[in-house]
């Protein structure tokens, strides 16, 4: 994978945080930091987008009925008996 270098400015608390994450051992140095908070902002989006499918899914599926708790639970302890 080809590496890309950049230059970034951070505010002095903002170098203390990343030099405290390095000295608590959780990152080997500053590029490690950042590449995680890349990777975790990339994670979040994708499930936001998935989040975001799922519930336009849902409004699109038809009108909602009514909510039955007691199949719910029979259901429920059948799969319990049956061991599923």
């Amino acid at each position: 994978m080809a590496m890309h270098r950049k230059t970034i400015t951070l505010t002095e608390q903002q170098d203390d945080w990343v030099k405290s994450q390095i000295a608590s051992g959780h990152f080997g140095n500053d590029s490690e930091y950042i590449r995680d908070l890349i990777r975790r902002d990339q994670q979040a989006k994708e499930r936001l987008a998935t989040l975001r499918q799922a519930l336009a899914e849902g409004e699109s599926s038809g009108q909602p009925r009514p909510l039955d708790t007691s199949a719910i639970k029979a259901a429920g302890r059948e799969r319990i008996k049956t061991g599923d």
